[in-house]
């Protein structure tokens, strides 16, 4: 009966090791897309590149540091098309 529950505590281990393993590789990855996004928003902002445009620069709040940390990139790149259709967030 000892062997059962040595066994059943084994797979539990593997599985609670398997679940960290991807929830840390997921959140490696947002970290990275994050950085990116918000790289971008920066680079935009600091060359005032919206300007260009006749816009104003991205305003950084929570509400655009979230639409740039969970798409990251393509985040960056629909806050830079709504700015341009003249919808800020």
């Amino acid at each position: 009966m000892a062997w059962i529950g040595v066994f059943v505590l084994v797979l539990v281990v593997i599985a609670f090791a398997a679940v960290a393993y991807f929830v840390v590789r997921n959140i490696v990855h947002l970290a990275i897309n994050a950085i990116v996004g918000l790289l971008a928003l920066f680079l935009i902002n600091t060359f005032h590149l919206m300007q260009l445009a006749g816009k104003p620069d991205i305003g950084v709040d929570w509400i655009t540091v979230i639409i740039c940390a969970l798409a990251g990139l393509p985040g960056a790149v629909l806050l830079v098309v709504l700015g341009l259709f003249g919808l800020t967030l």
